[in-house]
């Protein structure tokens, strides 16, 4: 998976008004609601700890959970951070503004409310141009802390409607900046001790990143003394129960399910023929494509849409075992682990 940055779309004069009050709200010590090109966050300004601790109130999440903190210019990463290793500032030279964010040693500006006690923070700049220009008006060496806007552990919103379905009032402003264009949470690099190490695959692939460092990077899944976002065994889940389907396995399940009277979603991206016109007539068959960047821009939207149906069960179809499909394949793991347990 690998995103190209747009962020020379310009902002409508609309937008650019209601980021002012945004700005303003900010300012004020309230939490609001923004896009990215990842997915859409519950931001606030890191100077304020009362907003901080909004965040974790709306969003029902442990105090021990990192947020990862946005700013709006790469040329700001020594004032956030620490000991930079040359490994951090190639990619963040490569990268940003996108969806990669860069563990590092935390200067003293980042109050550890923010990363969740530890002496290390998550940091981003994003490329979406509604999230860059909210930066942007906020003023220099000025950073938001921002998780996804949604309820902790639950599938992260990627429009407006999404957030406001999920917090109504809750939140003092929601920037609509349509749809997100990766889908999926920013790739979690850490650079610490001399070491990069993938925390949480995402939006920028290992093979990308591999590509620019010229060397090959560690992907850890569990067992991290980094505790990082999204890097829970049970995260990104839906209400209604989830299960990955390997092969035949897809068909005998959804059979089974139907004989059962079971109210089943599939979502399929490459099936036998026969799978497809029995679904046609007798499964709810949701055909998602067979690539790795669209599949995850649509991926959350999707499985929203299926929880919001009232089905009894959702089956997907695997994806292939391979990096570049490693952050899709991640997100559905992690939603159906309630389902394994």
């Amino acid at each position: 998976m690998y995103y190209m940055s747009k962020t020379h779309n310009p902002v409508p004069d609309l937008v650019n008004e209601q980021i002012t009050a945004a700005v303003a709200s900010l300012r004020k010590g309230n939490v609001i609601a923004f896009p990215t090109e990842t997915v859409y966050g519950l931001g606030a300004d890191i100077s304020h700890p009362q907003a901080i601790q909004k965040i974790f109130d709306i969003k029902g999440r442990p105090p021990d959970h990192p947020l990862i903190v946005h700013f709006a210019k790469s040329a700001e990463l020594e004032f956030w951070a620490e000991n930079i290793p040359t490994t951090a500032l190639m990619l963040a030279k490569h990268f940003w503004p996108g969806p990669l964010t860069l563990v590092l040693p935390k200067s003293r500006h980042i109050p550890l409310s923010v990363t969740g006690g530890q002496d290390t923070v998550g940091l981003r700049v994003p490329s979406h141009p509604v999230a860059l220009r909210l930066l942007e008006e906020l003023g220099g060496y000025k950073a938001i802390a921002a998780p996804s806007a949604n309820r902790f552990g639950f599938v992260s919103p990627t429009s407006a409607d999404h957030v406001k379905k999920e917090f109504g009032d809750r939140i003092d402003i929601i920037l609509d900046g349509g749809s997100c264009e990766v889908g999926l949470e920013s790739t979690i690099v850490s650079c610490i001790d001399n070491e990069v190490a993938i925390l949480r695959p995402g939006g920028i692939s290992v093979l990308s990143i591999e590509n620019v460092l010229k060397q090959k990077i560690f992907v850890r899944s569990h067992g991290n003394s980094i505790r990082a976002p999204g890097s829970l065994t049970s995260h990104y889940a839906t209400t209604t129960p989830l299960e990955i389907c390997h092969g035949e396995s897809l068909f005998l399940r959804s059979s089974i399910l139907l004989q059962q009277g079971i109210r089943t979603a599939v979502i399929v991206r490459s099936v036998r023929e026969d799978f497809v016109q029995d679904a046609n007539n007798k499964l709810h068959c949701v055909f998602m494509p067979n690539d790795p960047v669209r599949f995850g821009r649509d991926l959350y939207a999707t499985l929203r849409r299926l929880d919001n149906e009232n089905f009894q069960q959702i089956l997907v179809e695997a994806p292939p075992d391979n990096l570049e499909w490693l952050a899709v394949a991640d997100r559905l793991n992690r939603a159906s682990y309630s389902f394994y347990k």
